[in-house]
């Protein structure tokens, strides 16, 4: 087996995106409007379906993306996102916004396009993309830049053979994902119906009292729970250990230690607000998260934050203030349907979470494997 030094340039064509004009983004339609937050920091496509805008103007059909298209986030929108590569899942659906680069062009005697895509998600091509970057608080990249990137490739049928075995992991991780994406929907009309619907085990024997079931109380947030406020923690010591670091965006990163016992229920108080996470093990949430510790953290709670109305129409606070979550209206179900409602969706819960320990396991695999594998210190 035959490696040779490239430049991507000899091999590929970057296109930029278009400018979508942000006074025609929409809540829903046909079309969503990608950004580099669609990615994925190790690569991969995020779908993100609480941010993703669609797009209700002209829309020219040559920036309609297809099915398996590879694209290039050019624009560090997050940290580690700058060069990061995902392949389009679904055709006639996403928009090639201007930030993002497509590779619409392949030499295929050279590189193989599910390679390449392996291929920007290395430390080596990253680091060439970070280090010709331009900007100082947001860093950009150009189809130039990509072009000079130096990369050492084996002959075509061998890269096919490598990028069988990693697409192998992705496959197993992203049919894992499906199925936790299902879990956590059926969980999410049960909440529904039993407690937004009021159609709870054994409602039809219970009368009404005040538009509310007999048993059932109308309280707010606040007489409930305590929100706690986290703890700092430099985006450099968020890099080792196993324990989850929690930002308004989710899982951030990970630490050596933890600042509190799990379970419990992250909510956002910065970037993104009133976003909530349950983490079912020990935890680290930093400064931009509120966080109820496991004496208070219920299934029930935690679904019941995910309906609720954490929008402040109050400019002048930024982020999401104490108080005003505490007077959010809170309906305390009788103590038998809340009790009913843990045992029903715990089972749910807990194969929910096996599945994510072992999409975990699978993506630490791959990543041992990928710069092995890329590098030919593996043969295939």
């Amino acid at each position: 087996m035959s490696w040779q030094e490239i430049a991507l340039g000899s091999a590929i064509h970057v296109k930029h995106g278009y400018a979508f004009k942000s006074e025609f983004f929409a809540d829903s339609g046909q079309y969503i409007v990608l950004t580099p937050g669609n990615f994925n920091e190790q690569g991969g496509f995020r779908s993100r379906p609480e941010k993703d805008r669609s797009y209700s103007g002209n829309i020219p059909e040559a920036f309609i993306l297809n099915e398996g298209d590879l694209i290039v986030a050019m624009t560090e929108q997050g940290p580690g996102l700058l060069g990061s590569s995902a392949l389009i899942p679904e055709g006639n659906r996403y928009l090639h916004n201007q930030r993002i680069g497509l590779i619409d062009q392949i030499d295929s005697s050279i590189l193989e396009k599910r390679y390449l895509y392996f291929l920007f998600n290395t430390h080596s091509v990253r680091g060439q993309i970070r280090g010709s970057a331009s900007g100082t608080k947001v860093r950009h990249t150009a189809p130039e830049r990509v072009y000079r990137v130096l990369v050492r490739v084996p002959d075509v049928r061998t890269q096919g053979k490598i990028a069988d075995i990693l697409s192998a992991y992705n496959n197993l991780i992203e049919n894992n994902r499906r199925r936790i994406a299902l879990l956590e929907e059926s969980a999410r009309l049960l909440y529904r119906e039993w407690f937004v619907y009021l159609r709870f085990p054994g409602h039809e024997h219970v009368k009404a009292v005040d538009g509310i079931p007999e048993g059932w109380e109308r309280k707010v947030l606040g007489s409930k729970i305590v929100l706690k406020y986290g703890k700092a923690l430099k985006a450099e010591n968020r890099i080792e250990g196993n324990v989850p670091v929690y930002g308004s965006s989710g899982v951030i990163g990970t630490h050596e230690k933890a600042l509190i016992k799990g379970p419990g229920i992250i909510v956002g108080r910065k970037g993104n607000v009133g976003s909530v996470f349950w983490s079912d093990g020990d935890f680290y949430p930093i400064d931009t998260v509120y966080f109820i510790d496991s004496e208070l953290s219920t299934f029930h709670l935690y679904h019941a934050l995910l309906n609720m109305q954490f929008v402040s129409n109050d400019a002048a606070v930024p982020g999401l203030n104490r108080d005003f979550a505490y007077s959010r209206p809170y309906l305390e179900p009788a103590h038998r349907i809340a009790a009913l409602f843990e045992e029903t969706v715990t089972p749910i819960y807990e194969q929910l979470f096996k599945l994510k320990a072992y999409n975990d396991k699978l993506k630490q695999a791959r990543d041992l494997l990928l710069p092995r594998l890329m590098s030919g210190e593996i043969a295939v």
